[in-house]
C-alpha cells in the first residue's frame, strides 16, 4: 500500500487550487486530466476496483501521472454519492462514458450541478453526445474518418495512412476537451454558474482541418493525396531516405528557405526550376539521388540548425538525446520512464510533473480522506471503495 502522503495544493503550475474529478476512461479524457494534473490542478482518479482494460495499468501508464487514484465500485449507491460529495467539492468533473451512462449511474449533469452549480462537466466522446452514432462504438481511425481528416493523410494516392492515433484521440480530442473545459471555468467565474462541455473528437478533428478548408475554398486543392503543397505534392515538402536506410523530412517552401536547402544538398547549380510543374519528377528525382549518397548522421551535420527546414528523422528514444530537445528538457526522466515533460511553459508559475499511481485505489484512503470524505473506512468495508 502506497504511503499516506497525498495532500491537495501540491502542483506547481498556473492551474494550482483548481479541484478536478476523473472517472477514469481510455486515451483523450486521461489524456486531458494529466495535462489539467501537469498545469497543478487537483486531479482524483475515480477507478473501478482492479483498474480496466488499457486504463489502468499501474506506473507505466503514464497518461495517468500526476494523480491519485481511488477505486470505487459504481453499481453501489455509497460509491456514486462518494462521487457526488466530491462533486460539492470541485471545480470540474471529466468523464468519456457513452452518452446517457453517467445518467444511469446516478453522476450524470443534472445530478451533479445540483450538488454544485458552478460545476463544470466534461464530456469526452468521439461522436458526441448526440447525432445518428452517438450510440455506436468507434475508435480514432473511425472518428476521423468521417471528417475528412484521414481521407488526405499519407503521401499514398492508393490509400490513407493513419498516425497512431494522434489526430483523433488527442489533437481532436483531449486537446479541446482541455480548451472548452478552461474556457467553461473562466466562464463561470463571471457567471458564478458551470455548463456541460460537449467534447466530440469528429467535431474537434474537424476544426483541426481548417486549413485544408481554407485550402479547398481556394479552389487549387485536390482531394487526392500526394498532390497538394503539404502532402507530398511538390519535392520540395517530403521525405527522403538516406544511404543508410533513415530518412530526413524536407520543408522547404519560401523561395529563401529553398535557396539554402539546394545549396547545401549540393544541387543549386543543377536543379531544375522549382515553379516549372513539368520539371517536378526531374526535381524530385535529383534530390532523392543525393539524399542517398550520404548517411542520415552526415546530413544532420549539415542541414540541423540552418534556414534550409531540414532535419532528420528519429523515433522517440533518440528524440531525447536531440541537441535542441535536451536543451529544452523536452523529454526527461521521470520515475524511470521516459516521458514529455509537462506543455506549455510558464515563466513564473511552471509546470511539474506529479507521481504516478502503482495500481488502481493505490491511494483510495488518502486521497477520500484529503478531499474531505469522512466515511473512507465504512466505504471500504462495505466493498463500496477498494484500497489496493
Amino acid at each position: 500500500m502506497a504511503e499516506s502522503t497525498y495532500e491537495l495544493g501540491q502542483g506547481t503550475g498556473p492551474l494550482k487550487g483548481v479541484k478536478v474529478v476523473e472517472i477514469a476512461g481510455i486515451g483523450p479524457g486521461p489524456h486531458a486530466c494529466m495535462i489539467l494534473a501537469d498545469l497543478g490542478a487537483d486531479v482524483i482518479r475515480v477507478e473501478r476496483p482492479g483498474g480496466q482494460a488499457l486504463a489502468g495499468g499501474g506506473a507505466h501508464m503514464l497518461l495517468n501521472r500526476g494523480r491519485p487514484s481511488v477505486a470505487l465500485d459504481l453499481k453501489k449507491p455509497e460509491a456514486v454519492e462518494t462521487v457526488l460529495e466530491l462533486v460539492a467539492n470541485a471545480d470540474v468533473l471529466i468523464e468519456g462514458m457513452r452518452p446517457g451512462v453517467a445518467e444511469r449511474l446516478g453522476f450524470g449533469p443534472d445530478d451533479c450541478l445540483k450538488r454544485n452549480e458552478k460545476l463544470v462537466y466534461g464530456r469526452m466522446t468521439g461522436w458526441g453526445q448526440d447525432g445518428p452514432f452517438a450510440l455506436a462504438a468507434g475508435h480514432d481511425m473511425n472518428y476521423i474518418a468521417i471528417t475528412g481528416a484521414l481521407h488526405g493523410l499519407g503521401q499514398d494516392p492508393s490509400r490513407p495512412h493513419f498516425p497512431t492515433n494522434l489526430v483523433g484521440d488527442f489533437g481532436g480530442g483531449s486537446t479541446y476537451l482541455v480548451i472548452g473545459v478552461l474556457a467553461a471555468l473562466l466562464e463561470a467565474k463571471t457567471s458564478g454558474k458551470g455548463q456541460v462541455v460537449d467534447a466530440a473528437i469528429v467535431d474537434g478533428t474537424a476544426h483541426l482541418n481548417t486549413m485544408t478548408a481554407a485550402f479547398l475554398a481556394s479552389g487549387g486543392f485536390k482531394e487526392q493525396r500526394a498532390v497538394n503543397l503539404l502532402d507530398g505534392g511538390v519535392p520540395y515538402y517530403d521525405i527522403y531516405e538516406t544511404s543508410d536506410g533513415k530518412h530526413m523530412s524536407v520543408g522547404a517552401l519560401e523561395p529563401q528557405f529553398y535557396d539554402a536547402f539546394v545549396d547545401l544538398l549540393g544541387i543549386k547549380d543543377t536543379a531544375p526550376d522549382r515553379y516549372d510543374a513539368d520539371q517536378a519528377d526531374a526535381l524530385r528525382k535529383l534530390i532523392t539521388e543525393t539524399f542517398l549518397q550520404r548517411t542520415q548522421a552526415e546530413w544532420v551535420a549539415i542541414f540541423e540548425g540552418t534556414d534550409a527546414c531540414v532535419a532528420g528523422i528519429i523515433p522517440l528514444t533518440e528524440a531525447a538525446e536531440h541537441p535542441h530537445m535536451k536543451a529544452r528538457g523536452t523529454l526527461v526522466q521521470h520515475d524511470g520512464y521516459l516521458q514529455p515533460a509537462p506543455a506549455p511553459r510558464f515563466s513564473r508559475t511552471g509546470a511539474s510533473i506529479g507521481r504516478l499511481a502503482e495500481s488502481a485505489g493505490d491511494s483510495t484512503r488518502d486521497a477520500l480522506t484529503a478531499w474531505g470524505i469522512d466515511n473512507v473506512d465504512d466505504l471500504i468495508e462495505s466493498g463500496a471503495a477498494v484500497q489496493a
